[in-house]
């Protein structure tokens, strides 16, 4: 007989009926629990809002658009849907008026959405979040496509050509860790929303592991979302299950430590995960073979850039300011100080193809990380009133290529006067969101 966790996995979405009446705690805990791994909060929440309220404004390549009100407000909220108008909205991103969602809002990742967890979501929203009467923010598109009729028949097409069918088949040959891992990876967690790559109509190019452009890494909003394929250097090659699992729990993996928008992920998702769901994930992730792009060859320490760092006269550009403002905390070995201060020499981010991470940081900083409730002794510092662009440009091409690291490509000093335009500087607080 199939376990239940597959069959529930496999169980179609069959709601109707009135909105949800009241629900025991458990469920609305559950949903809460739901709600932690799909990080609904932290797009649905802008900075210094209420929680579930929208007005976090996010950039897509069409212009910009706000995301939306989620309480339990009859009137700019959800709280006129039942529970099939929600299912409706979740898998297939169409709201109880009949419009169609932007796709920047992850529903074709949780199409695998199983009832059981839909029905939890549905009653924590309806019964544990807050209501907040917020009006929902007009998209920034183009004038001539910021019509509603315009755009919903363009959304209507493009789910017609790339929203998957609901369901997740589960692959009982793999056992029901992997399985787990599988459905929040791919559907619940949404990662690939990230870290796959897109086509030119904002399709994700994979929605499976079986694809090997899955999970392969990303420019999303002016970050590169890293590889998380099996590949060398800049791919999880090097990293066991543990490591995957020390991440998700705690933001710290080998010879790297989270930043970015991945700091949100870690503060206000995955460290809630049990350790059961985590070793899932992390079992998952790791069986994922080498991806569809040309991976980066493991690089070899080569100690010369440390001595040219200590004792050349006639050092680069990019080697005078890391030697002013980064080898404090990094070293010149560039072998950073533990698990708080990352490596330079041999690091996936450092090492990816995409270069827009590294710049954005050395420009923006980073927020801490809290885990547990207690923050990171150290974050990542903003430069971008320090360094000049050039200055930037110089630092991250040598980083690129010092102590053996072979990243491709070449930093532009246009580029970086680019990031700057369009980015903000990271908080220097530490951003935990109230789920209730």
């Amino acid at each position: 007989m199939m376990p239940r966790f597959f069959a529930a996995l496999t169980a179609a979405a069959v709601f109707a009926g009135p909105a949800f009446g009241a629900a025991a705690p458990e469920e609305i805990a559950r949903g809460e629990y739901v709600a932690r791994a799909g990080d609904c909060i932290v797009c649905h929440t802008a900075p210094g809002g209420e929680s579930f309220a929208g007005g976090l404004k996010m950039a897509t390549p069409l212009g910009n658009i706000t995301t939306t009100n989620i309480t339990p407000d009859k009137d700019t909220g959800i709280g006129g849907y039942t529970l099939a108008e929600f299912d409706r909205a979740m898998r297939k991103g169409v709201a109880k008026d009949g419009h169609y969602l932007f796709p920047a809002m992850p529903y074709p990742s949780y199409a695998n959405m199983t009832d059981h967890d839909m029905q939890a979501l549905y009653a924590f929203f309806m019964e544990g979040v807050k209501p907040v009467k917020q009006a929902n923010a007009k998209k920034e598109l183009p004038e001539w496509m910021n019509k509603p009729w315009v755009l919903n028949t363009g959304l209507k097409m493009w789910n017609a050509l790339f929203a998957p069918a609901p369901g997740y088949t589960a692959k009982t040959e793999k056992g029901m860790s992997w399985n787990k891992g599988a459905y929040l990876v791919e559907g619940l967690g949404h990662c690939g929303s990230c870290h796959t790559p897109r086509g030119m109509f904002f399709q994700e190019k994979a929605m499976t592991g079986d694809d090997g452009a899955f999970m392969s890494g990303a420019e999303l909003d002016n970050w590169s979302a890293p590889n998380l394929r099996g590949d060398e250097g800049d791919g999880l090659a090097a990293w066991t299950e543990a490591d995957v699992f020390a991440f998700l729990k705690t933001g710290h993996g080998p010879g790297t430590a989270a930043f970015g928008t991945m700091i949100d992920v870690i503060n206000n998702s995955t460290q809630y995960l049990s350790d059961e769901d985590l070793m899932g994930m992390a079992a998952y992730i790791k069986s994922l073979s080498p991806g569809a792009r040309p991976g980066v060859k493991a690089p070899v320490y080569d100690a010369k850039t440390t001595e040219r760092l200590i004792g050349a006269d006639d050092k680069t550009p990019g080697e005078k300011v890391y030697a002013v403002q980064c080898a404090g905390c990094h070293g010149t070995d560039g072998k950073g100080k533990g698990e708080f201060v990352p490596p330079i020499a041999g690091n996936p981010a450092v090492l990816d193809r995409n270069p827009a991470s590294l710049v954005n940081v050395t420009l923006n900083g980073s927020q801490r990380l809290v885990v547990g409730g207690q923050p990171d002794p150290y974050r990542m510092v903003q430069f971008r009133v320090i360094l000049t662009d050039q200055q930037v440009a110089d630092v991250v091409n040598f980083i690129r290529t010092g102590w053996g690291n072979n990243a491709p490509g070449k930093v532009k000093v246009e580029d970086v006067a680019k990031m700057r335009k369009e980015t903000d500087p990271a908080s220097d607080q530490a951003v935990i969101l109230r789920m209730r």
